[in-house]
């Protein structure tokens, strides 16, 4: 009888853990790249009909998050039509399939092992499909989560999200550090048609380690899609379809009897409430928002988890993976930060100092990078780098996202924000490698020093950009925010 009204706070834990798995494949998904671009590359540069240049290595490290645009393109419609549940199932089953197809593209249509254009484009649709996969999860599971959870914790599980995906990330770096296990990476030389030269101690690397960096994520896709069948459907969803009954159901189970009675009137009274056209509130409303998410990807991040072990590996470390993994510790002990002090320090002084900790970072690495006895000293710009992301722009920008809007125009402005997210991802790890590669005069350093410094100025921009136009959200209502825009 004390469950039935107070409701069961193991229920809705074992309901946010199967929902952040999706953020865990997030995490996942977008950083097992990392572990596996250098087979990749070598495997693909063995191709007789076609040259495959630094450029079409930086689309194919980066092909999953054409997908992700996609992906978060078509989450609103997904979940409004399918609803949030059998959104995340469908998620789950592009995860699977992506890993499987990636770990064998050759699957009923090409010769194994062979390298061609053919195989490439093939690869690359696995990697689409995946990326589908995360663009569903990166805006359904905050949703979903946001929606189970009672509003006084709301904010907290919804943050959890976000260290599952770091998490995910962590957990990849110690699977492709396991599977490369006493095998090198491959140190590739190119010759002429973009064939190459191969030392032989790597072959295993490029013939088989990373088609099981691709294939472990088939793993926990898999555990995903099972257990996302077994939580229930969102109260709010199940109003908007007429389903009162098996809200109140759902609301009981975590809020008690009687409480779960008026959460059912005010979500009945919510979905009544009007919307209003996206410039209803002005042009910097939208403005600020999709900026965020500029910013968020244009500091340059996502080139450093994506490629961390290449990077290691460039500066002479013996066992690159080692120094990822450690990355990887530091990263979710830099987003615990970012959880517990959010609501005590405020969004903007986070980001302002996280932008200036970023650009300290990028600064040492653009002038330290390939200077003999500095190498420590670009390891460690690297970890600052990165971790000043973690406490600043990669938790607290989705938190200003969710909160920055009003409520009449939030589903179609984060659809806007969150789409420009992915975009400039795609751009920023597409156009890493190339950049990195850049060379004024034949064997100088001009690609590593002026990559790292762009992104240092990016992120001194970023912290300008905070500092004078983004509005402190901490302690503020979501009807406050609606105020503050019709003043503005």
């Amino acid at each position: 009888m004390e469950q039935n009204q107070t409701g069961s706070k193991s229920y809705l834990i074992s309901i946010v853990l199967v929902a952040v798995l999706g953020g865990l494949l997030f995490g996942y998904d977008t950083a097992v790249i990392s572990g596996a671009e250098k087979g990749l590359q070598a495997f693909f540069m063995e191709a007789g009909d076609f040259a495959y240049s630094d450029a079409w290595h930086g689309f194919t490290s980066a092909s999953a998050l054409i997908g992700c645009i996609i992906g978060s393109a078509l989450s609103g419609f997904l979940a409004t039509n399918l609803g949030r549940k059998r959104s995340l199932i469908v998620a789950g089953l592009l995860f699977f399939i992506s890993a499987l197809g990636s770990m064998r593209p050759e699957f009923l249509f090409f010769e194994y092992g062979k390298p061609t254009f053919s195989l490439l484009i093939v690869f690359n649709i696995y990697r689409v499909i995946g990326g589908i996969g995360v663009g569903l999860a990166s805006a359904i599971c905050p949703m979903y989560i946001g929606e189970i959870a009672p509003s006084n914790i709301r904010g907290m599980l919804v943050s959890w999200n976000q260290f599952a995906i770091i998490f995910g990330q962590l957990v990849v770096y110690f699977v492709n550090f396991f599977i490369l296990g006493d095998h090198i990476q491959p140190l590739v030389e190119e010759m002429g048609r973009g064939l190459a030269a191969i030392n032989p101690a790597a072959q295993w690397t490029v013939t088989t380690g990373w088609r099981y960096m691709f294939g472990s994520e088939a793993v926990p896709a898999g555990l995903f899609a099972l257990l996302i069948c077994f939580v229930p459907e969102t109260p709010r969803y199940l109003v908007s379809v007429g389903q009162n009954e098996k809200a109140l159901g759902v609301l009981a189970k975590i809020n008690g009897a009687q409480k779960a009675q008026e959460i059912l009137q005010d979500i009945k009274d919510t979905m009544t409430v009007k919307t209003e056209r996206l410039m209803t509130y002005g042009f910097m409303c939208i403005f600020i928002g999709i900026m965020l998410s500029v910013f968020q990807q244009a500091v340059g991040i996502n080139a450093v988890l994506y490629y961390a072990p290449r990077i290691f590996g460039d500066m002479g470390m013996e066992n690159p993976m080692v120094v990822t993994v450690f990355m990887g510790v530091i990263n979710i002990l830099f987003t615990l930060v970012a959880i517990f002090t959010v609501e005590r320090l405020g969004r903007k002084p986070l980001l302002i100092w996280g932008s200036i900790g970023m650009a300290i970072g990028a600064f040492g690495v653009a002038f330290t990078f390939g200077h003999e006895g500095l190498e420590m000293v670009t390891a460690i710009s690297i970890m600052v780098y990165s971790a000043s992301f973690m406490f600043s722009w990669g938790p607290i920008c989705w938190v200003l996202i969710a909160e920055i809007f009003p409520n009449t125009i939030r589903g179609a402005a984060v659809a806007i924000a969150v789409a420009f997210q992915w975009i400039f991802n795609f751009i920023v790890s597409s156009t890493f490698v190339p950049m990195f590669n850049m060379h004024l005069t034949e064997g100088d350093d001009f690609g590593h020093w002026f990559t790292y410094g762009l992104y240092g100025m990016i992120c001194v921009v970023a912290a300008l950009f905070v500092w004078k136009l983004v509005p402190e959200t901490k302690g503020k209502t979501l009807e406050d925010m609606t105020k503050l825009w019709k003043k503005s």
